[in-house]
């Protein structure tokens, strides 16, 4: 069974059963119950058309539960309307999906989170780590947001901003997470960005770039994560990069800072350095400064904290961290590695073994682990 191509077409089948009349729970339903019944038939007997076979399949489920309730009759007239079993039309429908999840009758956090779940295939453990909140409140609020919807007709898109932040998160989970869907988020931001002529959707679109060009780079062989300072360099995608530095300045030239083009000019940064060492991290300390104006974000702060260590020392940077909250994820982690930049490698050694059992994923785990064996084994000696 190829899930891959089940993930890839389940946003157009559920934007053609949106776009038919269905409100967006019952469409979620309907797409869901037809991938069910794909993983049990498609092993005996793949369809020749995969896409036209769940867009029937899913709006037959939409229709059988549309009968078995009472208070939608009204629905019954839609059955004349079933699509007949044959190639459905090769439209592209995930990122207008993304613009009516961000529907005007939901907050900008729910609507975020509902299109993260329903188009972009994130788990809602995912989801409520991106926002750092428990997943039993993430549950929740996609839960609501799901009732909020149920029965609006899906015919006032939402804000330009709200897709941003969709497309940010998603390609955020890709990069580090267990699911790819960077790749996926770089292709919707350069159409967003090809019909719309706005700094943002370019500062985000060069971030994508920027952060993508160092993904072969990220990994070694064994699969272990390999920290930016220790990147091999030669392995960053060049093309990639000076796309993002282009798109950037044209931005940039515009006068309408927003974060995401603050988030890209550090990333530039980071890719404009030839070594680790000849990083100028002056002026990205400056840039997490206007970062921080624009929005008030207990990461960027971290982030910044980091900048701040290896701007101007260790110390400093653990001045900067101890405004932070200690339960902050990744807080840990930021310092262990500046206590071990100060020398106290006994401290750095228990902060480590501490952020290795809070880690999002299995390869930042066993990164942090490993991390903690080495300096344990340097005090041994």
């Amino acid at each position: 069974m190829n899930e891959a191509l089940l993930r890839s077409l389940t946003p157009s089948v559920l934007a053609i059963l949106v776009r038919r009349g269905a409100d967006f729970a019952a469409a979620e339903d309907a797409v869901q119950d037809a991938l069910v019944e794909a993983v049990r038939v498609w092993p005996a007997d793949p369809p020749r058309d995969a896409k036209g076979w769940l867009v029937t399949v899913a709006w037959r489920r939409f229709l059988d539960a549309t009968r078995a309730d009472a208070a939608r009759r009204r629905r019954e007239d839609l059955v004349d309307e079933e699509p007949t079993p044959g190639p459905a039309p090769a439209v592209d429908d995930t990122l207008q999906l993304y613009f009516l999840c961000a529907h005007p009758s939901l907050t900008p956090s729910s609507a975020v989170a509902l299109t993260l779940r329903a188009v972009g295939g994130l788990t809602t453990r995912q989801i409520a780590q991106a926002y750092l909140v428990p997943e039993a409140t993430m549950a929740q609020r996609i839960s609501r947001a799901k009732r909020t919807v149920s029965g609006v007709r899906f015919d006032q898109p939402g804000d330009v901003a709200t897709v941003l932040r969709v497309l940010y998160l998603v390609f955020n989970e890709g990069y580090s997470g267990d699911v790819d869907l960077a790749a996926e988020a770089i292709r919707l931001t350069r159409q967003l960005a090809a019909a719309i002529d706005h700094p943002e959707v370019a500062g985000l679109l060069a971030l994508m770039l920027l952060h993508h060009a160092r993904r072969a780079a990220r990994t070694a062989p064994d699969g272990g994560l390999v920290p930016l300072a220790e990147q091999d360099r030669g392995r960053w995608d060049t093309e990639s990069i000076a796309e993002g530095v282009e798109i950037l300045q044209a931005a940039l030239a515009r006068d309408r800072l927003g974060e995401f083009q603050a988030q890209a000019a550090i990333a530039a940064l980071h890719a404009d350095a030839p070594t680790a060492e000849e990083t100028d991290w002056v002026q990205i300390v400056e840039w997490y400064d206007e970062l921080a104006r624009l929005i008030d974000s207990p990461v960027v702060r971290l982030n910044r904290a980091v900048a701040v260590g290896e701007a101007d020392g260790p110390r400093a940077g653990l001045a900067a961290l101890a405004a932070l909250d200690e339960s902050l994820p990744r807080r840990a982690a930021v310092a262990a590695y500046l206590h071990e930049r100060d020398g106290d490698l006994t401290t750095a050694a228990r902060l480590y073994a501490e952020a290795a059992q809070k880690a999002p994923n299995l390869a930042e785990r066993d990164h942090l682990t490993r991390q903690a064996a080495r300096l344990n084994a340097r005090g041994c000696h």
